[in-house]
């Protein structure tokens, strides 16, 4: 990319998972790999789970362009939807706007309560061949586990598609720091999932709450994943040990997640929030 002396950013986070939001509606920007991890580095650089553009879409208010904090562009993320939805919201004066990204449309509008924005994520993508998974099986439970072939100490998890690939495990209790890096950052590049995958760890505290951990593929253990929170309700739904509804529990706060019966579509609804603002030196 062209050489800029500066270029101004916010650095936002929605219910803990944070970004470092670029204005590229008349600036192209186009960071290289080193460039991303940069930027991400919590001790050098601004510190951040994810990278966002905003760029010029023709057919919606405003295209999402995600990387993950190891510098590989991904296709969508949660969070930061609701993010950016309020970010444009603010700046247009509307109460709905419309985002593009490499997983499809979405639409965010402000909900109920201080900067809380509601995303409408569309459908889970269900079939083996949508995930993807290497293989045929069925997404309800998955031929996979971690441990040992006869005592493992979690297995048959769920696999959604969100726009990008989840695993869900689920739990009787949360995991600990380390066991989500330990076992997460095994699962992230199994050769099941050609394309990586999410890694959640799901405790179902009642048929409306669940407790949720994520090991972010490229990103690591982060304080919430939008788009996981959505695959631990489907996932969790399917196997009818919650409704289609749900509190999200994660580090950084609350997401409820309502999966819709008429349309099949899942609703994120959450906080958001700007942390400052700054200018990046490329």
């Amino acid at each position: 990319m062209a050489l800029m002396a500066t270029l101004p950013f916010v650095k936002m986070n929605g219910a803990g998972n944070d970004f470092v939001v670029v204005n590229a509606l008349e600036t192209p920007f186009a960071p290289t790999e080193a460039q991303v991890r940069a930027i991400a580095d919590r001790e050098t650089g601004e510190g951040c789970d994810q990278l966002i553009a905003l760029e010029p879409s023709e057919t919606a208010d405003v295209f999402m362009r995600v990387w993950n904090a190891d510098g590989g562009q991904v296709e969508t993320c949660g969070n930061a939807l609701r993010c950016v939805g309020w970010l444009m919201m603010q700046s247009t004066g509307q109460d709905r706007v419309t985002i593009d990204t490499l997983g499809g449309p979405t639409t965010a509008w402000r909900a109920e309560g201080e900067n809380q924005i509601r995303v409408d994520m569309g459908p889970p993508r269900l079939d083996w061949t949508q995930v993807p998974l290497a293989e045929a099986m069925d997404t309800r439970n998955i031929e996979l586990q971690i441990g040992p072939i006869d005592d493992p100490v979690l297995h048959t998890p769920g696999a959604v598609s969100m726009g990008n690939p989840h695993v869900v495990f689920f739990m009787d209790h949360a995991p600990n720091d380390g066991f989500v890096r330990g076992s997460g950052s095994l699962i992230e590049h199994h050769p099941l999932f050609p394309e990586g995958v999410n890694v959640g760890f799901a405790h179902v505290i009642a048929p409306d709450r669940i407790r949720l951990r994520v090991w972010e593929r490229g990103a690591g253990l982060t304080r919430a994943c939008g788009t996981g929170a959505c695959a631990a309700l489907v996932a969790t739904a399917r196997r009818r040990l919650t409704g289609r509804h749900a509190a999200v529990e994660v580090d950084g706060g609350l997401l409820q997640i309502d999966w819709d019966e008429a349309s099949d579509h899942v609703f994120m609804t959450g906080p958001v929030e700007v942390e400052r603002t700054g200018t990046l030196t490329l």
